[in-house]
């Protein structure tokens, strides 16, 4: 399980979209990645990534997953912490109007994003913004959101 899910991220975070993308990307990185992960039956396929995120619960994912995000973060007094929305690019699906869109939030500090939500499709950020921050519980930081935050 470990194993399968760092390389997700890691796969990810350099650009993988799809599951073929992060079989690939754990193949092309396969010495470095046995560094820090046993592998012992090598690369998981990409129908077994597949299958392995389709079995999770997507809520408690996210919340195990900010959980581990709280722990690797500190968060410090007086960081600075930017909440901000984005469309989702590709995200659009045939005739649809609308792209997925997200709110994040950057720690400066840290240099990493903290978290962030989806916004419903029949929404906008600005109903979104208060359930990240609420799910984030910062102490001492300040919050920058841009102009369709307020």
């Amino acid at each position: 399980m470990e194993d399968i899910i760092f390389i997700t991220i890691a796969a990810v975070i350099c650009g993988a979209e799809t599951w073929n993308d992060i079989e690939h990307y754990g193949k092309s990185k396969e010495p470095w990645l046995k560094q820090y992960l046993q592998l012992p039956n090598g690369i998981p396929s990409h129908d077994t990534f597949n299958r392995f995120f389709s079995a999770l619960d997507p809520d408690s994912f996210e919340q195990a997953f900010l959980s581990w995000i709280k722990d690797v973060s500190e968060l410090t007094q007086g960081d600075v912490i930017s909440i901000d929305g984005k469309s989702i690019c590709g995200s659009r699906v045939g005739n649809s109007k609308r792209a997925v869109h997200i709110v994040s939030a950057w720690s400066k500090a840290n240099q990493l994003s903290l978290g962030q939500v989806k916004v419903d499709e029949k929404s906008n950020e600005i109903t979104d913004i208060p359930k990240l921050l609420d799910v984030l519980l910062l102490q001492g930081c300040l919050v920058t959101i841009d102009a369709m935050g307020c």
